[in-house]
């Protein structure tokens, strides 16, 4: 069976993590998005995976390869120029996405698994294409219940009594939704749906592929199947399911590196006093991070490779991105660190430098002189 990862749009509703990160490779207990994705594909006998990318698209590339080491073989399909010796990022859409590949190489030849990058799933993917069959469908899409007072987040669906999709509510209200059936991003297409895509267009799945489908009266289905689903729409979410992460409410995810102590992983290498500092799990500390004299760590917090906790700080239910060095006093609490910004659980942003901040925070790979080294440094 074949899959298609949709990897080529900017998340700018994520940003900053998306800044210097596409978003299929934002970390989840400090793995890739899309890593988790390839796995559970993998597990389903998905042998084959084409991935469209744009933003950013050499940092997906780099770490996935060609697949091998996940079992699979995966191919990419780069949507952009050069312009003035730079790359310009340039997606298609997500059907356009996958007509391009199509008209260049002919890989949709069977029923494919259409998926986007930036969630995690453990749907039955096996059942679902037997669903799919078993209806005749063209293009099955993926969707799952959620409380009525969260519909005006996604794209609702409305069906038949036979499953059979009529129309689309884009993110309405509670008040005048007509049902509670979301859709996941996740579809399932049969060859022959490419050739209903304009070649050498923009055009996307949702919004230009799936209404044609409706007005065109084609065997177009939702498969409502029970699944965990953990969706990073927003910086908000990402906080929210790194909490949910670290306390165990996902079986699949474990924590990785070792247990220590109750509530307290670590990875390599790390350099901890133990004696005088206050960890309270679940907390994960990651290889060649340093926590000092004096620091309290509270949990769910997640510090990231090569962090570094000066004397006297203090993170509470954060997230820290590798190589944050937290300045010594200074309390970050429900904060996720990335590189130079700093936002909060609501989405609130603060810049290294903006003046009104009142946190500070570095890169952990810039030298901190302290007094002994100062004293050596002025002999």
């Amino acid at each position: 069976m074949k899959a298609m990862i949709l990897a080529a749009g900017k998340g700018t509703r994520v940003r900053p993590l998306t800044y210097e990160l596409p978003k299929p490779m934002i970390p989840l207990l400090g793995k890739p998005v899309m890593a988790y994705l390839i796995e559970h594909l993998a597990k389903h006998n998905v042998n084959e995976v084409m991935v469209n990318v744009s933003y950013l698209h050499e940092k997906i590339q780099q770490y996935f390869g060609d697949g091998h080491r996940f079992g699979i073989e995966i191919g990419y399909s780069f949507e952009g120029d050069i312009s003035n010796g730079k790359i310009v990022p340039s997606p298609v859409g997500s059907a356009g996405g996958m007509r391009k590949i199509q008209d260049f190489g002919g890989f949709f030849n069977e029923t494919t698994i259409v998926i986007c990058g930036d969630a995690i799933i453990d749907l039955d993917i096996t059942a679902a294409v037997a669903e799919h069959r078993r209806k005749g469908a063209l293009v099955s899409l993926v969707a799952k219940e959620v409380p009525m007072d969260k519909v005006s987040d996604y794209g609702i669906v409305l069906t038949d009594e036979n499953g059979k999709i009529v129309s689309f509510q884009e993110k309405p209200s509670q008040a005048i939704a007509k049902s509670n059936l979301a859709s996941t991003g996740i579809y399932i297409f049969e060859p022959e749906a490419i050739n209903l895509i304009p070649s050498g267009s923009t055009f996307d799945i949702g919004s230009d592929l799936f209404p044609l489908l409706v007005d065109k009266n084609l065997p177009f289905y939702a498969i409502n199947q029970h699944f965990n689903w953990i969706d990073i729409g927003l910086v908000t979410d990402y906080w929210e399911v790194m909490q949910q992460l670290m306390q165990g409410e996902v079986p699949s995810m474990n924590m990785p590196g070792k247990q220590i102590r109750p509530g307290v992983w670590v990875g390599l290498n790390v350099r901890i006093d133990w004696e005088n500092t206050k960890i309270e799990g679940p907390v994960y500390i990651g290889s060649g991070a340093r926590v000092d004299k004096g620091a309290e760590i509270v949990g769910p917090t997640w510090i990231s490779d090569g962090c570094h906790v000066q004397r006297g700080g203090k993170v509470v239910r954060s997230v820290l991105f590798e190589y944050t060095r937290v300045g010594q006093d200074f309390s970050f609490e429900e904060m996720i660190v990335c590189g130079e910004y700093c936002v909060d659980k609501y989405g609130r942003m603060m810049h290294v430098d903006d003046d009104t901040c009142d946190l500070i925070w570095s890169d952990a790979r810039e030298k901190v002189i302290y007094p002994m080294d100062y004293a050596q440094a002025r002999i």
